[in-house]
């Protein structure tokens, strides 16, 4: 690992000469478009006679996966031509002020997408992450023109193309006959019609995501689920879902996750879940739908049948209180990722039901939790700290609190659980599952190893006396 700005353009081209010629796959967390452009040119290099042509760099390179500042025109076409091998293309930029025409995708660019006819997995996204942009200069026929090239296509992953219809996004469809895999991201003029004829096509969708899709109904997912092989769906972001999805939804026996966040469902809607796919599903995010209430817990886990659900974010219900944990604690469900962030009616009661609950392997006292984000939940108080501390939560690796209302509590309970990453100042625990590139955030799930046994064993009374004087040096009650 090396910081890529401390190359001057030129020398990072040498640098790169010395890669081993077998390297398949590359990964870059930020460069520049110019930088790419430059390392893959064929052209004349610096310091070179006229005559004299650089060599391929990277030739082997199948899999390539880049956050720049701008996805361009230029760059695409170069790597499209000087990677002729390639397989794999991920392509993500976040600019911070608005593209000029130079400096972005367009048409042009799209068309020069696998010119060799080898890529199989495509990924372009536009992030928001510092300004609200999109690729204004691609529309339908920018699509229309990539998919002449891309009939042989598995993955497609487009975010930020706010000018694609309905008819670009129908023409991925009806071209790509292998495509099992799309993700759309902010497609502002995607609507039903998309899925209207979905039956016509050959194809067998196993990953679907529509994040920020806003004009998707119910009537979408209707149509969509006639891919019955469907194991991941994310629909975070499209408002305009309720129930009547969720009836189409519950026919997936097959699906492993479900993204829901934002969307207008109800306790009612939740209940078609538990006599179908809540068996299979591993992973179940209900994040923002503001409808939901404690009823949509005991409806789940009912104990009518054995669970294999792992990750559950349940952040942002603000009638989700104490008694929905409760039942879920009592449901003895194995999950070992409980996201309850902004929940105003969560309390110490439900910390404390946490702390005891025990899964059906008996492994001790919240056994599973890995992952546990808490943070501004309203009724937490410093009495959730004492829970928070060993011997519960023996496999607890990540927690989400609100720091500020009491750092030395806090910062004791770092020193008391040293393998514990505390996050206190609001940031997400996890890597957004729509940004492959970013990969800087890694589980660390292994089983507890020698050291920290002996940090547990050896100094479990002077941490825990520790905690207790920040207890009771403790003046203001954690709210």
């Amino acid at each position: 690992m090396f910081d890529l700005s401390l190359f001057l353009r030129h020398n990072f081209a040498r640098v790169w000469a010395l890669a081993s010629k077998k390297l398949t796959s590359l990964e870059i967390g930020y460069i520049s478009s110019v930088m790419v452009t430059e390392l893959l040119s064929p052209n004349v290099g610096p310091h070179q006679y006229p005559n004299q042509i650089r060599p391929s760099i990277l030739p082997a390179i199948q899999k390539l996966s880049l956050a720049v500042d701008y996805i361009t025109d230029t760059m695409v076409g170069t790597i499209s031509k000087g990677l002729a091998l390639l397989t794999h293309l991920e392509l993500r930029d976040a600019p911070l002020i608005e593209p000029r025409v130079t400096f972005d995708l367009t048409n042009s660019g799209l068309q020069q997408i696998n010119q060799h006819g080898r890529l199989k997995h495509l990924s372009l996204v536009r992030s928001q992450e510092f300004l609200s942009t999109y690729f204004k200069r691609v529309n339908d026929l920018g699509i229309l023109l990539m998919a002449d090239k891309c009939a042989n296509m598995e993955s497609i992953c487009l975010g930020g193309f706010c000018r694609v219809t309905d008819t670009g996004f129908k023409t991925i469809l009806h071209s790509c006959s292998s495509l099992y895999k799309l993700k759309v991201c902010h497609g502002s003029q995607l609507t039903d019609l998309v899925f209207h004829d979905i039956a016509a096509t050959s194809l067998s969708l196993t990953h679907v995501s529509f994040r920020w899709c806003n004009l998707l109904t119910n009537h979408a997912i209707k149509s969509l689920v006639r891919n019955t092989h469907l194991k991941v769906l994310d629909l975070r972001g499209c408002k305009n879902l309720g129930d009547e999805a969720l009836a189409a939804i519950g026919s997936l026996c097959e699906l492993k996750m479900l993204q829901l966040d934002n969307s207008d469902i109800s306790d009612v809607g939740i209940a078609y879940l538990q006599h179908g796919i809540i068996s299979s599903l591993v992973s179940l995010s209900v994040r923002g739908c503001k409808k939901l209430t404690d009823k949509c817990i005991s409806v789940l886990f009912d104990g009518s049948s054995k669970l294999e659900l792992q990750e559950l974010d349940l952040s942002n219900l603000p009638n989700l209180s104490d008694n929905g944990v409760l039942a879920l604690a009592k449901s003895r469900v194995p999950i070992s990722e409980l996201r309850m962030r902004q929940c105003p009616l969560i309390g110490d009661t439900s910390i404390m039901a946490l702390a005891s609950m025990q899964a059906d392997d008996d492994r001790g006292h919240g056994s599973n939790l890995r992952l546990l984000d808490l943070y501004n939940c309203g009724g937490i108080t410093q009495l959730s700290f004492r829970w928070l501390k060993k011997p519960y939560f023996p496999r607890l690796r990540w927690l989400g609190v609100t720091g500020s209302v009491n750092r030395d509590i806090v910062d004791a309970l770092a020193r008391n659980r040293p393998f514990l990453h505390v996050a206190c100042h609001g940031e997400e625990l996890g890597t957004d599952p729509w940004n492959n590139i970013d990969s800087s955030y890694m589980h660390d799930y292994e089983e507890l190893d020698e050291l920290e046994q002996w940090l547990q064993e050896g100094e479990w009374e002077s941490d825990d006396e520790e905690m207790e004087d920040a207890e009771d040096d403790a003046d203001v009650v954690v709210e």
